[in-house]
């Protein structure tokens, strides 16, 4: 098994896409290499932002395969587990595994809510298929499934299921994992908006939304914080928080790659049924955007 600690800033990155909708592989090492540059500590790759339901089954591979090789081993490439059935689920974690990729984020069963039991069952499956270390992402907000605490005590029983992806938007959440699993279960933060509060109350990492346009300054919150030195981090936070919001919205791939044009590392190119933001909604996300560009804190030292 791959070994690497469940801690920092985990990039959610987006997909890039030609204007004649093919991968942009170009542009899309533009990106990584920025993110590489600003710190982070791992990349994702086929989450939410990165359109991986958009994405056919060779695309995911030459984008595995091409971040794979970009990162060079300096940093994880994590791929996200979003499928409707088990053995499909399990035939991407093997996939994973043979494309190089360093550990799994997973998420229930798409499109069927599964009992507890049936939950339970479909993270077991993969974690035995695998060697790789697996995320749970735990977000009943969006996903209608909760994996409780009593659902992690079952599937700690396997070594590679090592954290959580915590979206249940729910910080107190938090101390309940600590006091009952102390550091057997990592967990991330996964809801932007909520970051530095998840961090402070003893969240390990960040998987992160903005940090696809801002990636130095989501670095250094989570840096500045770790180190203790709240205020400094506080006035990057406060800065940062109304394009944060962005991330916590339904056209959050389209909100943060427009982000990304602003910052350079990116474009605005989106794959149907998703279409690029449009009238009064667009103007509103640009000033926000244009507002926070304007004002972009110096970063300290750390």
């Amino acid at each position: 098994m791959t070994k690497f600690e469940w801690k920092g800033v985990m990039p959610a990155v987006t997909t890039k896409f030609t204007a004649d909708d093919q991968l942009d592989l170009e542009m899309f090492s533009v990106n990584i290499n920025a993110q590489k540059e600003a710190g982070v500590h791992a990349i994702i790759l086929g989450g939410t932002l990165g359109e991986a339901s958009t994405l056919s089954v060779d695309e995911k591979r030459e984008l595995v395969e091409h971040t794979v090789a970009l990162i060079n081993g300096e940093i994880p490439v994590i791929i996200n587990i979003a499928e409707q059935t088990t053995r499909d689920a399990v035939k991407a974690a093997e996939n994973a595994e043979k494309q190089g990729a360093s550990g799994l984020m997973m998420l229930p069963p798409m499109r069927y809510n599964a009992t507890d039991y049936e939950t339970v069952a479909y993270f077991e499956a993969v974690a035995k298929s695998t060697s790789l270390p697996i995320m749970i992402y735990n977000n009943p907000v969006d996903y209608k499934i909760e994996v409780t605490l009593d659902m992690f005590e079952k599937l700690l029983r396997y070594n590679n299921i090592q954290a959580v992806k915590e979206s249940t938007r729910d910080i107190t959440n938090i101390t309940r994992i600590k006091n009952r699993f102390g550091d057997r279960l990592n967990i991330l933060c996964g809801v932007d908006t909520l970051a530095m509060e998840s961090l402070i109350m003893g969240a390990d990492g960040w998987v992160a939304g903005l940090v696809c346009a801002f990636p130095r300054e989501t670095v250094a919150i989570y840096e500045l914080v770790k180190a203790g030195r709240i205020k400094e981090a506080t006035d990057i936070y406060r800065w940062f928080m109304p394009l944060l919001e962005l991330d916590i919205n339904p056209q959050l791939v389209q909100n943060i790659k427009l982000a990304e044009v602003a910052t350079g590392i990116g474009t605005e190119n989106v794959r149907l049924p998703r279409m690029p933001l449009q009238g009064e909604e667009r103007d509103r996300v640009l000033s926000i955007i244009a507002e926070g560009v304007k004002t972009r804190p110096e970063i300290p030292e750390f």
